[in-house]
């Protein structure tokens, strides 16, 4: 009686998208039909949870300082209510201003990475007028420290004048932390390596700079 044998089922072999020298903007990989969106389904899982992270601990550290704001005023007998420098104000319109230019850049930068290279020139642009504006908003906080200092008021003067140095300074550091992460965003522009992944977790994180300086200028109108 003859036997009749079944040839095994053919695995299907998945194609990958294979390494090019040069770099469209993904990592360096070019895709197999020719389209971005093949380079998008092979590209890593973005690392913005990195970022979510950081932004949690920030708000535990600024939660604790506000706890330890409230505690301290409440308990003091020497706690010394004062004006606010203004120049707090215009970096307020300076800080909202970057997450604007910001927006612009990522949305163009988006555009430049899969469409026609002729439809968003010098794609980096909006990335330095938000880098200049991050860049005057420090400033400004030098400037308001200035204006504490022509009121009398330092570091050891009063504990209102030690928070309000405190709060600023920190979240000024955090902004020289975000300031660096754009450095970082323009030069893989430069290079044609950057991700979307990389440049959405930096627009993430500067928009949360915006929204905590606005949090920390009503804590500091309403509790000194």
């Amino acid at each position: 009686m003859a036997t009749t044998v079944h040839e095994p089922p053919k695995s299907e072999t998945r194609r990958f998208p294979k390494p090019t020298s040069g770099h469209s903007g993904n990592g360096g990989w070019a895709p197999v039909d020719g389209t971005l969106r093949t380079v998008e389904d092979y590209s890593p899982p973005p690392s913005s949870s990195a970022i979510w992270v950081g932004v949690a601990a920030i708000c535990m550290s600024f939660a604790a300082f506000t706890s330890a704001l409230i505690v301290r005023q409440g308990a003091s007998t020497d706690w010394r209510h004062f004006t606010l420098p203004s120049m707090l104000y215009l970096d307020t319109l300076v800080i909202l201003a970057s997450s604007v230019t910001l927006e612009i850049g990522r949305r163009r930068i988006a555009a430049f990475m899969t469409g026609p290279r002729s439809q968003a020139a010098r794609p980096a642009l909006w990335l330095y007028v938000t880098l200049v504006l991050g860049l005057l908003f420090v400033a400004g906080q030098c400037v308001a420290w200035m204006q504490l200092r022509a009121q009398g008021l330092y570091l050891a003067t009063n504990p209102s004048s030690s928070f309000f140095y405190v709060l600023t300074a920190a979240h000024g550091l955090h902004v020289l932390g975000g300031l660096g992460g754009l450095i970082r965003v323009i030069r893989k522009l430069s290079k044609s390596v950057l991700r979307r992944s990389t440049l959405n977790a930096t627009s993430y994180y500067w928009h949360f700079m915006g929204v905590l300086w606005l949090y920390l200028l009503w804590l500091l109108w309403a509790k000194l």
